[in-house]
Parts: C-alpha cells; structure tokens; sequence
C-alpha cells in the first residue's frame, strides 16, 4: 500500500508545555529533541513512502526543517493527532493508508508499525488498527504506581478476541485479581500509534467530539462512541523496552532506554 507517516506535534501541553521540543539524551551524550527522535524512529520503519511532520507551531517547524523532516502546517484548531493528520492529509496527494505516530512515542520499535501496515493490508474490512503490547512486570507496576501518585501515565486497552477494541483507558483495565503472570498478564499497554484509511480519517472529523473522548483524553474513544470499530493488533516488544513520553517524570526513563540500546 502507498503509505505515509504523519508526526503530529503540539506545541501546547497542559502536563509538558513544548514537549516536542524537549532535549532528550542518548548513549554518546547528544541531546536531540523529542520531534527528532521521533521522527529517527519513523525513519527505522520499512516500506512508507513518505514521512511528515505535521504542526500549526513556527518554532516545531524550523527545528523539525534543521533536522531534516519534511514539514506540513496545519489548522491550530486541531483538536487532537488524529484531526491533524486528517488536516494534513489534504497536501499528502492521495495515500491509500496514513500512519500516525504520535510525536511522543521515540521508543516505537519499526516492527510495531509494519504490523500495523501489513494488518490494513492484508484485511479490507480493517479501516482502523492500533498495537497493543502485552504488560511486563515493569510495566504493569509503572502503570500501577503511576494512578497511584495521581498521575496520567500511559494508555491500556481491552479487545475482543477477535481484535476488536472494547475500550481504551488512562485507568488500568482490566482489574486483574490474581497474582501478576508475565504469560497470562491481561493488561495490554495501548502503543500510540494508529494506522487510517483515509475514509476513516474523514469521517473521524466529521463526527465530532465525543464525552468520553473529553473525560478521558483519548482520541480513538470517538471511533468506539460512534460504532465505528478498532482493530488492536498485539506486538512483540521482542526484549526492548518500550514506554511514551507522557510527563516530565518519564524524561530520565526514556534516557536511560535511549542509553541502553546505544542511540546516539
């Protein structure tokens, strides 16, 4: 399929205002910032024909240009990555699938997102799809501890068996009453990435905004609001850690993966 990779970028955050901009840190001690590393990561991805950045910000677009990326203005009525990448979708030609990589995901191994691509693909009735990764140890307990401060830490998501989203939460679901169990764990942290056709795209903005979409901060609820379903595609993380930029605190944690797999 003809594919493009949409970064979308806000400049404007009200947990990390200029979280694009951000420094982070890698193994030879180069800080790079959050946009960068994001779009290093869409770059590692095999088969897209196009990757763009797409922000209504002048200062997201000169540091996005001095790097390298390819740049597309969009609307600063944009509610959401969503809404943006159907805003610029309008100076993409004609795609026949759009790939959103939220420009807070720099950890998303390449393999994540050729699933998602080779899942469209391969499934005509698939308009939607967004992986899904099953929680380690440390990252049942990081979600866990992180609801426990009071903080608004990653995504999880719970879906049928045949892959058809039921909901996605800030909250951690499902309430898991045994032990943990690496094998059987049925918490699946929810990767922010999401693969349109573009039909989708349009008829996301034309359905407005959902209540469950503004409580609980999450783009992809308006789909489920509105019948239209999602499909989750579980992942292999393969051994590497894997985690989102969501607050200031996750800064030293995205380093230290950063370090660990030696990205400059």
């Amino acid at each position: 399929m003809k594919s493009v990779i949409v970064i979308p970028a806000r400049y404007a955050s009200s947990r990390f205002p200029g979280k694009p901009l951000a420094p982070l840190v890698g193994a030879t001690g180069v800080a790079k910032s959050l946009i960068e590393r994001s779009w290093e990561a869409a770059q590692a991805v095999s088969g897209v024909d196009r990757i763009v950045v797409a922000t209504d910000d002048g200062r997201i677009r000169e540091a996005a240009l001095a790097f390298g990326a390819e740049v597309v203005m969009t609307a600063e009525t944009c509610a959401n990555g969503t809404e943006r990448c159907a805003d610029a979708l309008k100076s993409l030609g004609e795609p026949e699938l759009v790939v959103n990589l939220q420009g807070d995901a720099p950890l998303t191994p390449p393999w994540f997102i050729e699933a998602l691509i080779e899942e469209v693909a391969s499934n005509p009735d698939v308009a939607v799809a967004t992986p899904v990764l099953r929680c380690d140890r440390e990252a049942y307990e990081s979600f866990k501890s992180d609801r426990a401060a009071g903080r608004v830490g990653g995504t999880t998501a719970v879906f049928s068996q045949t892959g058809r989203a039921l909901y996605f939460s800030k909250e951690v679901i499902p309430f898991v009453s045994q032990p943990f169990d690496a094998g059987s764990c049925p918490v699946f942290h929810h990767v922010g990435v999401y693969a349109y056709r573009p039909a989708a795209l349009a008829e996301y903005v034309v359905m407005g905004e959902t209540q469950l979409e503004r409580e609980e901060g999450l783009e992809q609820l308006r789909f489920l609001a509105h019948d239209n379903p999602v499909h989750c595609v579980p992942v292999d993380a393969r051994g590497a850690s894997f985690w989102e930029l969501n607050n200031p605190e996750d800064t030293p944690r995205i380093e230290a993966v950063l370090k660990a797999r030696g990205m400059v």
